[in-house]
């Protein structure tokens, strides 16, 4: 998939079609299981009241629980769809929304002009993305921290296709979860193993430390393994 307004149509009907029940999207992991033990490897290092930006937000849970340990939180992403069930979903109001593109420079630089330095929170986006648009999500990155911001990035490893191949090999084929995320032309752990780290290097970016992980999903093999997609993680800044 080339073709960035195919890449966004892709998106728009996964999230279309995705109700607003919790988990539905394999993604959709309880905080507990991200957003939680994410925070406390970044926190050591950032600046709390500084905002925090989930960028690639998807309905939003992770951003909720970062509006619990940051002064403000902003959840944005490609999909007007997603968004307005991450809307949805705040039924408190403690966290703001809204669509964003991240390879659009000039969208990303009014956000960082509007809320000043920030941190960022995000959770496998650059493997999935188009090849030709992953730089300019990775500068987005940058362009968001500024001289004071911090950023936690995990990103799904070339590994992770393996444990996606067993998945899709049960008796009934991809549990539900994952065929539609394949039936809607999405493509998970497309990056290749040294990518992102080259990508974050050539945006700027110093790595503050690292490490390996998985990122638990909300489906199950035909066995009621949970499915755990294996995953590095950077904590970033500028420079």
């Amino acid at each position: 998939m080339n073709d960035p307004q195919r890449y966004r149509e892709a998106w728009e009907g996964y999230w279309e079609a995705t109700s607003d029940e919790p988990g539905e999207a394999i993604w959709d992991a309880d905080p507990s299981l991200s957003a939680v033990p994410h925070s406390e490897l970044l926190l050591p290092y950032a600046d709390a009241s500084l905002p925090v930006v989930d960028l690639g937000c998807g309905n939003g849970t992770q951003t909720r629980y970062l509006a619990t340990r940051f002064a403000h939180a902003i959840g944005v992403d490609l999909s007007h769809a997603a968004i307005g069930h991450a809307r949805r979903a705040d039924t408190e109001g403690v966290a703001e929304f809204a669509q964003l593109d991240l390879t659009d420079g000039d969208a990303v630089r009014a956000l960082h002009e509007r809320i000043g330095d920030a941190n960022v929170y995000m959770r496998a986006v650059i493997h999935q993305g188009e090849a030709e648009a992953r730089p300019a999500v990775a500068a987005a990155v940058a362009t968001m921290l500024g001289a004071r911001g911090r950023a936690f990035v995990a990103e799904l490893t070339p590994a992770s296709k393996d444990v996606l191949r067993l998945a899709a090999q049960g008796p009934d084929g991809p549990p539900k979860k994952l065929r539609r995320v394949y039936d809607h032309g999405l493509k998970p752990a497309d990056a290749a193993e040294e990518e992102v780290p080259d990508l974050l290097r050539a945006a700027g970016l110093t790595t503050l430390d690292s490490g390996h992980t998985a990122l638990p999903q909300t489906e199950r093999l035909s066995d009621g393994t949970r499915i755990d997609l294996p995953a590095r993680w950077f904590v970033l800044a500028v420079g």
